[in-house]
């Protein structure tokens, strides 16, 4: 595994703040570095270039001074010279140097053939007691070939780069410091509102009811907006909880209520004995209420499959094909009534989930039958890509004060619960159409009750 592998891991697991200034750190380190260096090199270019035009200076003299064969010109106190024959004995030096040779035995064989040599003598650091800068150079006087040498001393150019370098090293070390610090504190001051958020969430995994988070009111930035969220998430998540124990309310006494009858029904059977066609009685009784516990049970599982995962498979379908054959089941439960279901749609194609849909045309026209009276009219137009269905019926229509909450799982019009249906028809109808990105209105027309979709196609 890299290193970038085994520090990674580690580096995650570091609190958020402490991860935070080590970026910062690296980040000012990575800029310092840069910037001290960019400096560094910039000092030294313009000593080295100070310098070499010393040296070249020097070099132009002694060249001169050797192809006239004169004595050594006088130089700065700083210059060294030195003339060699093409074997590398020393011709002519400074007092200073006496007979040392400057160059190696490889360097006097280069320059002797022509070469230009220039090079530094001792380091920077550490620092040594005689730094000095060299130039070489071949000359012909008087038809021999001599070798000038001409050195500089470094002392002064080395002393500032070394100052500097301590200079550049304290103010970098000073800004990192500050850096630091002051990321350290902007991290805790910016996440500070985190934790307080965290701690609101861990007193709501207590068990606290109706928490909301303290979020400031005047300030817009990305904490802010993140305890909008949060206290909306809670909101939802209230909501979503009261929903969930009305649901487990409502759906445990609509269990009970079949269950309790179908109770009754066998106690009285088995009471005392029975004949055939009263015995016969009490299973059709237990045979409904065992059917009403099946279209509860199915209902439920429906709201659920189409609520949990919101996902639903449009496919292209004729709407009046799908119409048709929403109504059919109910045609011969209108005629024995007296009553007629009518159907008017364009005839297009439409981009719905028909295994949806179909059910959902179902509930309303059964609704209508069998809580409305006269004729149940299902219209349907198409616009820009948007589905309009409307039901209706010639009854007396909703309540209204049951229209607000028409749509709510076990709604009724009539107060019973042991009235026909389980009070999840609309609920369905309502769940298709959010699945669709459509809405579903319940309201009264002008002669009865209407409930109309309109769903995205």
């Amino acid at each position: 595994m890299s290193l970038h592998g085994r520090l990674m891991p580690r580096f995650q697991r570091l609190p958020v703040v402490t991860r935070l200034v080590l970026a910062v750190a690296i980040t000012m380190s990575l800029v310092l570095a840069g910037a001290a260096g960019l400096v560094y090199w910039r000092v030294r270019t313009a000593l080295d270039q100070q310098l070499n035009d010393d040296l070249t200076t020097c070099q132009r003299s002694l060249d001169r001074a050797v192809r006239n064969q004169a004595q050594l010109p006088p130089g700065p106190r700083c210059s060294l010279q030195q003339v060699l024959d093409a074997h590398g004995r020393v011709l002519n030096s400074s007092d200073s140097l006496r007979h040392q040779v400057l160059l190696t035995a490889a360097e006097v064989d280069s320059v002797a053939r022509g070469a230009t040599i220039r090079r530094d003598v001792g380091s920077l650091l550490p620092i040594t007691s005689y730094p000095l800068r060299l130039q070489a150079t071949r000359v012909t006087a008087g038809g021999h070939r001599r070798i000038v040498i001409t050195a500089v001393r470094r002392g002064h150019r080395d002393e500032a780069l070394r100052e500097l370098l301590a200079q550049l090293a304290i103010a970098s070390g000073l800004t990192l410091i500050a850096a630091s610090y002051v990321g350290y504190r902007t991290a805790r001051a910016a996440l500070r509102p985190v934790e307080r958020y965290r701690s609101g969430a861990a007193t709501l995994a207590d068990g606290t009811q109706h928490l909301r988070l303290d979020v400031p009111a005047d300030r817009d930035d990305e904490i802010t907006r993140l305890g909008h969220t949060l206290n909306h998430m809670l909101d939802r998540l209230e909501a979503s909880a009261e929903r969930e124990r009305r649901f487990v309310a409502d759906a445990s006494h609509e269990l009970r209520t079949p269950l309790t009858l179908m109770r009754a029904e066998l106690d009285v059977a088995l009471h005392r004995p029975r004949s055939a066609g009263e015995l016969t009685e009490t299973l059709r009784s237990v045979d409904a209420e065992v059917q009403r516990l099946i279209d509860l049970a199915n209902a439920l599982l429906d709201l659920e499959e189409l609520g949990s995962t919101g996902h639903i498979t449009r496919a292209p379908a004729h709407l009046a094909d799908l119409l048709d054959a929403a109504v059919a089941p109910h045609l011969r439960t209108a005629e024995q009534t007296g009553r007629a279901v009518t159907v008017d749609t364009d005839r297009v194609i439409v981009d719905v989930d028909v295994r949806w849909l179909q059910p959902a045309i179902r509930n309303l026209v059964d609704n209508a039958l069998r809580h409305g009276h006269g004729t149940v009219r299902v219209t349907a137009t198409v616009h820009e890509s948007v589905l309009s269905m409307c039901v209706t019926d010639e009854g007396p229509g909703f309540p209204p004060e049951f229209l607000p909450r028409a749509f709510n799982r076990f709604a009724r019009a009539e107060p019973s619960r042991t009235s026909d249906g389980s009070g999840l028809g609309l609920a369905f109808v309502y769940a298709v159409a959010t699945a669709h990105g459509g809405t579903a209105h319940a309201h009264n027309a002008t002669q009865g009750a209407a409930v109309t979709l309109r769903l995205l196609c």
